[in-house]
Parts: C-alpha cells; sequence; structure tokens
C-alpha cells in the first residue's frame, strides 16, 4: 500500500534536520513556499495526499538549488492547464528532468509512473516524443548519477519499499507509462 504519510515521515527523516524542510499535504495545488516569519521550515506542499504529486514535488526539490530553495516555488515560470500548443512545448522541455527523477522515485518505491503533461483542458497534443525524453533522462542518470538528494531519496525508498538497487534501465519501459487522460482520478489513497 502506497500512502502519503510514509512519504510524509520518510523524507521529514531523511532531510528535515539537514535543509530544514518538511513534505506537506495541501489542497488544489501543489507548491514549495520557503520559510518565512509564519512558518520556520520550508514547505514542499504537494496537492490532494496524492502519492504522486508528493513524489513529482520532491523531484523538483531535488533539482533545486540552494538559491532556488527560498524563493516561492523556486521561482520557475508556471502556466497552469490550459496552455497553448507553443506553451506545453515549454512546459515539457522544463519537466523532462523532474519526471525522469519521480519515475526513478517510482521504482524505488514499487510504483507505475504516469508521465503527466497537465494540460487536461488546455490543446491536446501528442506526449510520446516527451516519453522518449523522460525516458532517455532516466538513462543519462542512471549512466551517470542522479542529483545527490534525489539518489539518498531512491535509497530510502528502496529500502523502505524492499526494491533491489541499484535501479537498471529494465525497470523502465515506455510501453508501462501512461499519460493523465488516461488516469483514472482516484489516486488518493487512504492514509491507514
Amino acid at each position: 500500500m502506497h500512502c502519503y504519510s510514509d512519504l510524509i515521515h520518510l523524507f521529514e527523516q531523511t532531510f528535515y534536520l539537514e535543509y530544514n524542510t518538511k513534505l506537506v499535504k495541501g489542497g488544489d495545488e501543489p507548491i514549495y513556499l520557503p520559510a518565512n516569519e509564519l512558518c520556520p521550515y520550508h514547505q514542499i506542499v504537494f496537492a490532494h495526499g496524492y502519492f504522486a504529486s508528493a513524489l513529482h514535488e520532491i523531484a523538483h526539490w531535488c533539482l533545486a538549488g540552494a538559491a532556488r530553495r527560498l524563493l516561492e516555488d523556486f521561482g520557475y515560470w508556471y502556466v497552469p492547464d490550459g496552455r497553448t500548443a507553443e506553451q506545453q512545448q515549454v512546459f515539457e522541455q522544463v519537466e523532462i528532468k523532474p519526471q525522469a527523477i519521480e519515475w526513478s522515485f517510482c521504482v524505488a518505491a514499487n510504483k507505475s509512473f504516469n508521465v503527466s503533461a497537465d494540460n487536461l483542458s488546455g490543446e491536446a497534443g501528442d506526449t510520446t516524443n516527451f516519453k522518449r525524453n523522460v525516458h532517455s533522462q532516466v538513462q543519462y542518470y542512471l549512466q551517470h548519477g542522479f542529483p545527490p538528494r534525489a539518489q539518498k531519496f531512491i535509497q530510502v525508498l528502496a529500502s523502505f519499499y524492499q526494491v533491489s538497487l541499484p535501479l537498471s534501465i529494465g525497470q523502465f519501459t515506455l510501453d508501462c507509462v501512461t499519460n493523465d487522460k488516461e488516469l483514472d482520478d482516484k489516486e488518493i489513497v487512504a492514509d491507514v
């Protein structure tokens, strides 16, 4: 069973002391909030208790450098769902690395992965190239190493979910990757 509360605990146990950062269940939209006068720690807020949302937001955090981790949402550009084809191309380019890391987290947690074009009400596009690009990035990380925090969390997840390491390219097949439109909207996992 994949419970978001396990991710909250594992993340805090692994990163809180060194990075003053907690994983927090949120509402409709995920967001990264740096510490401020109202909250003494940084928050990675994931949507609705979705396990996949938590892994995705952690992946973004694993890529963000120290300066970016002091900015709301890491200071990144974001156009919400409903993007044009041109905006979607830009979105997909910046999502390749985080989704490759998220996929690796999923494999380490023995969970299926869904590539996310995150544009359900925008211009429908073919995600085939996006999936291939994410897969190529996974291959690169497997050959050259993951960012340090991502590698650390892969190890934590693999230990918790009893998945053998190191990860190998055979665990990442394009034919098992779906996209947003193929998902069943019932990904919320009860916190039991």
